[in-house]
């Protein structure tokens, strides 16, 4: 399935990132990334594993501090804000998790009501259930309201996650992994799921992933991760399109066509 074309306004960068580096001991994770995501747009961060794909999410969303360049999201430098301001641009900021995330001991009802009663003080019984009502619809697991995770698939844990997030309404999504682990017929599912989460929430997001079928099916553009530093990017054509030693056995492992 070919993705969609996304209304796009490449004239409004909600991401900048210039020149990010991080490194963990000697090891440079990140040397120099330059990234921009634009309004509307479904950006893939395609790389092996190990190569700093999660920790360029990570930064971003202020989970971890950079060691040089600059992150700007929303218009906000991330450095320049207080804990305060940084916990209010969160907020706005959707993080799918790879594991999903989900609390054990609460239902499923329990956890999308979760970061609606810490962030919105004094919202209404009647204004929850309305807003959980809404996103199970959103993630087609009305169902599943009452049920513990440990009672769900893997596929079901990773939709309640994404359901969590959209919850807030957020700008800008996060999106970790999200097929890892999962069976085909389920990827798709999921791949379904992120572009009907574009469209219908208008949200604009980075999908973290090394799954080519993850990346064709969501991805209005790809950008790809090596060696710290992006080395290709465009339409998945474009990015596959090369004799590079390093780039083409990704393809032709992935057994895509």
């Amino acid at each position: 399935m070919e993705k969609q074309k996304a209304p796009i306004d490449h004239n409004n960068a909600v991401i900048r990132v210039h020149g990010l580096k991080k490194a963990f001991g000697d090891y440079e994770v990140l040397r120099g990334v330059n990234l921009e995501l634009f309004q509307g747009e479904n950006l893939v961060v395609l790389g092996r594993s190990g190569t700093g794909k999660s920790v360029l999410i990570k930064v971003i969303s202020g989970l971890l501090k950079a060691d040089a360049g600059t992150v700007e999201v929303l218009g906000q430098d991330i450095d320049q804000l207080t804990t305060k301001q940084l916990q209010a641009l969160r907020i706005r900021i959707g993080f799918s998790f790879q594991n999903s995330a989900l609390y054990d001991s609460m239902t499923v009802r329990k956890n999308l009501e979760f970061p609606l009663v810490r962030n919105r003080r004094g919202i209404g019984r009647k204004e929850i259930d309305t807003a959980v009502e809404r996103v199970l619809e959103a993630v087609s697991l009305s169902q599943t309201i009452n049920q513990m995770p440990s009672e769900l698939s893997g596929g079901q844990r990773k939709r309640i996650g994404i359901a969590r997030t959209l919850i807030l309404n957020p700008e800008i999504m996060l999106y970790d992994e999200p097929t890892a682990g999962l069976d085909p017929i389920t990827c798709i599912e999921i791949n379904e799921l992120i572009n009907e989460v574009q469209e219908r929430y208008k949200t604009s997001s980075i999908i973290i992933t090394h799954d080519l079928t993850c990346a064709k099916q969501t991805g209005d553009r790809i950008a790809m991760l090596l060696d710290g530093k992006f080395q290709r990017e465009g339409s998945f054509e474009h990015v596959f399109d090369t004799d590079n030693a390093r780039i083409k056995p990704f393809f032709d492992y992935n057994f895509i066509k």
